[in-house]
């Protein structure tokens, strides 16, 4: 029988330990698995043979070696990307055959040169091999190790006739998962998207991510400059009526960071509009009040990526007081946090509940 030894908020390894090696790797993964990751999230992407691969963008010329790869010159294209014009490489122009003989390449290589030293090791994943390497750990470990799934560009992908929800379903089925159970959770920023995923009879957790501007594109696609925005859903009117129809949302780091705003001295206490956009705990409080969990991404210790007054130094690459953001985010109450070196959001989540004790 597995073990459930996760405690809240989950671990969770983004893209695989990302912050170790180049992401959605198989070394990533592993090294989240060893690390004790609850659970890791794959970025889902289609070939043009509607197989799955793991990619942060359908646009790879900044993950992997295919700008140097002379065969595949003439596949350099411009194409929009929800709404967006974008040049490079994009998986619907590759088989997976094609695909199988490129090479990942670390994202974040000027920040990270450490995993940029492993550029070119390693060979890109399809989602069934992910779903090969869990269940082999989570075989070894006997403990839960949840899957994170988030779908990228499903509109895009639905206009080529590649529809992620029923790929994925299938990979699920083939897989053996059974269209999901209770290790899976779903995750899109097309709430669309989380629809079809029920009427494809996968099972699951569903979390809406939350951009920090803009809308979704799905319903930009559909309604133009009336779209709802995302804004609108983390107000307190948004997130009731979000209860019952997803299980949880997922918001950017910067939308909890700084926590609740405080009234000033003697002044009485002040209710937020139920339209106005909610940050910090009263964010996660009113998700809480309409039945929702709360993740966050992505957490990282390098000072590029943190709140300013959690920089240390001056450059980018140099870790900051990433133990001081990352301890402020977890004091909101939120459910799960997304990193890309698991074993930092285990010594945080030790430290903040240490503190708490000591109260």
């Amino acid at each position: 029988m597995l073990r459930d030894l996760a405690e809240r908020p989950f671990v969770i390894g983004h893209r695989g330990a990302s912050g170790y090696r180049p992401e959605h790797t198989e070394a990533a993964y592993r090294m989240a698995f060893a690390l004790g990751a609850d659970a890791v999230e794959p970025d889902l992407v289609a070939t043009r043979d509607g197989v799955l691969v793991l990619r942060h963008e359908n646009e790879i010329s900044g993950t992997t070696d295919v700008a140097s790869r002379a065969e595949f010159a003439s596949r350099r294209t411009i194409r929009e990307v929800d709404g967006r014009p974008l040049t490079g490489w994009f998986t619907e122009d590759f088989t997976w055959a094609e695909l199988a003989t490129l090479r990942a390449t670390e994202r974040l290589g000027g920040i990270r040169p450490h995993s940029g030293s492993f550029d070119g090791r390693y060979p890109i994943l399809r989602f069934r091999d992910l779903l090969g390497l869990l269940d082999a750990a989570t075989d070894e470990s006997r403990r839960i190790i949840r899957l994170v799934a988030e779908f990228k560009h499903a509109t895009h992908f639905a206009a080529l006739g590649l529809p992620l929800e029923e790929l994925f379903a299938a990979e699920l089925s083939a897989a053996g998962w059974g269209r999901g159970d209770d290790r899976l959770v779903s995750e899109s920023f097309e709430p669309g998207l989380l629809d079809r995923l029920v009427s494809a009879g996968v099972r699951g957790t569903r979390v809406l991510l939350v951009e920090d501007r803009g809308a979704p594109y799905d319903l930009v696609a559909a309604d133009g400059s009336s779209a709802k925005r995302y804004d609108a859903f983390v107000s307190e009117r948004g997130l009731l009526e979000l209860g019952g129809i997803v299980h949880g949302v997922s918001v950017g780091k910067g939308r909890l960071v700084g926590g609740r705003t405080e009234p000033a001295e003697g002044a009485p206490p002040r209710r937020p509009r139920p339209d106005a956009p909610l940050r910090g705990s009263d964010l996660v409080d009113a998700a809480h009040a309409a039945g929702l969990a709360v993740y966050t991404w992505t957490l990282r210790p390098e000072n590029r990526f943190l709140a300013p007054e959690f920089r240390r130094g001056s450059s980018r690459g140099a870790w900051g007081d990433w133990l001081g953001e990352f301890t402020r985010i977890m004091d909101t109450g939120v459910d799960g946090v997304f990193l890309d070196h698991p074993d930092l959001g285990f010594e945080a989540r030790r430290s903040y509940f240490d503190s708490e004790e000591l109260l």
